[in-house]
């Protein structure tokens, strides 16, 4: 048996009829840029979270430097990000001339630690930027209050967070701006590169459909100089079919998961956090032999991946924040120690059993 870590034909063969009527849709109607279904959809999709608004972009990345920007965050700003995440987090406040101050992680939920938050903020601190990792929800009440007491802004990173609740709130609707990436191996996946914003600001809203779309007020007049960050028609359409489907796949997920960590001995499951509704967008063991796990996995036909291999502060794009190994040492012991199994809605049992097996095998 051969089992791919994510398994995205499975998905496009269960919706083909679906994604091909929209598509010839689409082209009927030639409304490529900004037309109808990004409408649609960002409606859609504020509902879902629990926002009053989406605003669609080009991809995550982007959402996440739109947030920063509508929230004036810039040159000699400092923003605190959790040292466990995927570059993009950082390359974000980067990309505004912030500098990104990383912080530990709970060892339990492999999420920022909120205590830690605290002796992060000096004078520069403007912002903070919880990210929802693997699907589980962060501590957003702590965070919050964090904020409000050292007069933060909160934007989240909800990336990996389609659907999960964190006291039966979506995440992404907490802060100033939720942001989500719509790649396609997420929970909720395009047919290439898509994010949105999420906020319950109408003025926040309304700047960030406007910096998105060249700064634009109406067509050639520019308030200000915005960029060409636009969630095109066509993979908004395609998101509107996935979105009908998405809270089925994450249930599917949940029980993948659930029987995952019912038969699996001898390795770390993943910890679900009280309060919160994790949507597993990723499945994360964790062992102090991975890398020979890995390998025999491998051997055995099982894809799997590692998120991430290598801290954000022991990259060469970051050498220049002086944080050498040691720093942050739950975060690199955990990047020594994780791994991701196979985990997409349509996994079925028999491949479940099948994985759980190869792993037992591996530790004998």
């Amino acid at each position: 048996m051969t089992i791919p870590f994510v398994d995205l034909p499975a998905q496009q063969r269960s919706l083909q009829a679906e994604l091909e009527a929209v598509f010839r849709e689409v082209i009927g109607k030639c409304d490529f840029i900004l037309g109808d279904a990004v409408d649609q959809f960002e409606k859609e999709f504020a509902a879902f979270v629990g926002a009053r608004h989406a605003i669609g972009v080009g991809s995550g990345l982007e959402a996440l430097k739109l947030s920063l920007k509508v929230a004036g965050i810039g040159i000699g700003d400092e923003v605190i990000i959790p040292a466990n995440t995927f570059i993009a987090t950082a390359l974000a406040v980067s990309a505004v001339g912030a500098t990104p101050v990383l912080v530990d992680i709970d060892e339990a939920t492999f999420n920022i630690a909120p205590p830690l938050i605290v002796g992060a903020i000096t004078t520069r601190t403007k912002a903070i930027i919880p990210v929802h990792l693997y699907g589980q929800p962060c501590d957003m009440d702590e965070i919050m209050a964090i904020a409000q007491q050292h007069k933060l802004v909160v934007i989240e990173d909800a990336c990996q967070a389609h659907g999960a609740k964190y006291k039966g709130h979506g995440a992404g609707a907490f802060g100033l701006t939720g942001c989500f990436s719509f790649y396609p191996a997420k929970n909720l996946g395009a047919c290439g590169d898509g994010g949105a914003i999420v906020t319950n600001n109408d003025a926040v809203a309304m700047r960030l459909r406007r910096l998105r779309n060249y700064g634009q007020e109406c067509k050639y007049v520019h308030i200000e100089r915005g960029v060409n960050t636009r969630l095109d028609t066509m993979q908004a359409a395609i998101l509107r079919i996935k979105l009908r489907h998405l809270g089925e796949w994450n249930q599917a997920r949940v029980r993948h998961a659930a029987r995952y960590s019912a038969q699996l001995r001898g390795v770390q499951t993943p910890v679900v956090a009280p309060n919160r509704t994790h949507i597993f967008h990723l499945y994360v063991i964790r062992i102090s032999r991975r890398d020979a796990l890995q390998k025999q996995l491998t051997t055995a036909g099982i894809q799997t991946g590692i998120h991430y291999p290598i801290p954000i502060h022991l990259q060469q794009a970051y050498a220049a924040l002086g944080k050498g190994r040691g720093s942050f040492p739950v975060t690199e012991r955990l990047a020594d120690e994780i791994l991701s199994l196979p985990m997409f809605a349509e996994l079925s049992d028999l491949q479940i059993d099948f994985i759980c097996a190869a792993v037992q095998q591996a530790g004998n």
